[in-house]
């Protein structure tokens, strides 16, 4: 089973989640894109959808669905999103398509949130990913140099701008052993907007897609 057919199955075991009359939130990335595909087989349940990219509002706008704004529906029932890494206690890296200050936005309104992942993507771990920090574009120097010292070695996204037009540093190297802790430490830093590490608010229900099928994390 390829690492596609894995995102897929992990997509269709998170529809289980998905009941009659839910504001729905969905993220971004390549195993959200599977879900958005066979999402149009569930529309009847879903009162509202809104989206935490561009990219993914274009792709449920191009299936019939219309993407309304978080401010309009007020909480969120459900959310469901992708990662780059999480561990078993449900602790993530996401960001690396940009969209994490958004994901986190959703994360945090959200009643439930489904984490959906092959098996390629958990680790012991977090850190291998690089993690992603979304900067204010006058700020990015100053947080790098902060970065350096924290131990880890910041490289600018260059040529791309987020949703909010912002910058993505990706920390390389960075050890994170006690990622609740980093979270905060980060979140310190002046002109940070977010950071890309979802450990405070971690995913309620890791559902993986292996080579046996789907394993499902919880608390």
């Amino acid at each position: 089973m390829d690492q596609d057919q894995k995102k897929l199955i992990a997509a269709k075991a998170s529809l289980e989640y998905i009941e009659n009359g839910i504001v729905l939130g969905v993220g971004s990335g390549s195993t959200v894109n599977h879900l958005i595909d066979i999402l149009p087989s569930v529309r009847d349940k879903i009162e509202h959808v809104v989206s935490s990219s561009g990219a993914t509002s274009e792709l449920l706008k191009q299936r019939g669905f219309e993407v309304s704004m978080l401010n309009a529906v007020g909480d969120v029932d459900l959310y469901i999103d992708g990662a780059d890494e999480a561990t078993k206690h449900r602790q993530l890296i996401k960001g690396g398509g940009g969209a994490l200050t958004r994901e986190k936005i959703l994360a945090g309104a959200s009643r439930q949130f489904v984490c959906i992942i092959d098996d390629s993507k958990q680790v012991g771990m977090l850190g291998t990913f690089p993690l992603p920090i979304e900067v204010i574009p006058m700020a990015q120097s100053y947080v790098a140099r902060k970065l350096v010292r924290m131990g880890g070695q910041p490289v600018w996204r260059e040529k791309f701008v987020t949703d909010n037009g912002n910058h993505i540093l990706d920390i390389h190297n960075l050890l994170i052993t006690n990622p609740m802790e980093v979270e905060t430490r980060i979140n310190q830093i002046p002109g940070i907007v977010t950071v890309g590490l979802f450990a405070h608010r971690p995913a309620d229900i890791l559902i993986v897609g292996d080579e046996s099928g789907v394993r499902t994390l919880t608390a």
